[in-house]
């Protein structure tokens, strides 16, 4: 399955090392080798980077690693491919409005016999997890119609159509609106608080001490840099 990697941090920050390590799961140290993206998410502006390629392979990745572009929140994914072809416009993250904010998520796992609801979101690609990420917007837009509730309101609704899509097999992801990072596991996924910054990876991305395992069905909620109460 794939691999995900985000940040949430209360000022603008980059991955660092860190990037270098996770692109070279893409194709080199692991087999994650059917494409990759990046999202830099601050607010309302966000730099949306994917190549079909492996991320060992791609010049764009080479390009990130040489930039070493800030942002209050990424979201980073290499994918191995359990549903839909390979190709760009399969890669992860995948990006949509909703009020007013651009959303981006990307996803690790493999969901059987998962089709979007009707609504205002529809898939571009033939994924599962493209399908999952509209289907989760749209049940978002019809709960919320007047506009964007309180991060506690908004959790709570993420917890619950998550599970009912996490009913279909393996359903970990990160999303983010520019502000906060919500983060679910099925599976595998961990992360480390470090003085205002939040990481997030489906396996630590280095040796130091203080990652923590999400448990399997929970959803955790980032701002700042801080885990959300």
């Amino acid at each position: 399955m794939c691999q995900l990697l985000g940040l949430n941090s209360s000022v603008p920050a980059g991955l660092g090392p860190f990037f270098d390590v996770f692109a070279e799961r893409g194709g080199r140290t692991d087999e994650h080798k059917d494409g990759w993206g990046i999202a830099f998410h601050s607010g309302k502006h966000c730099r949306l980077f994917t190549d079909h390629r492996a991320a060992i392979d791609s010049p764009l990745a080479t390009r990130i690693r040489n930039r070493a572009l800030r942002a209050r929140n990424i979201l980073a994914h290499i994918r191995k491919a359990t549903q839909g072809r390979i190709a760009i416009e399969n890669v992860h993250p995948f990006a949509r409005q909703l009020w007013g904010q651009t959303w981006c998520f990307a996803h690790n796992g493999d969901l059987k016999a998962f089709t979007a609801a009707p609504g205002p979101f529809v898939p571009q690609g033939d994924t599962d997890s493209e399908a999952a990420f509209c289907h989760l917007l749209s049940h978002l837009a019809r709960r919320f119609p007047d506009g964007q509730p309180g991060a506690t309101a908004l959790r709570a609704a993420l917890a619950e159509v998550a599970a009912t899509i996490a009913a279909h097999g393996t359903f970990n992801f990160i999303l983010s609106n520019g502000e906060m990072l919500f983060a679910h596991c099925s599976t595998h996924l961990h992360y480390r608080l470090d003085h205002g910054r939040a990481m997030i990876a489906t396996q630590p991305v280095d040796a130091r001490e203080g990652w923590v395992a999400f448990a399997p069905g929970e959803l955790k909620a980032f701002g700042s840099g801080l885990l959300h109460p």
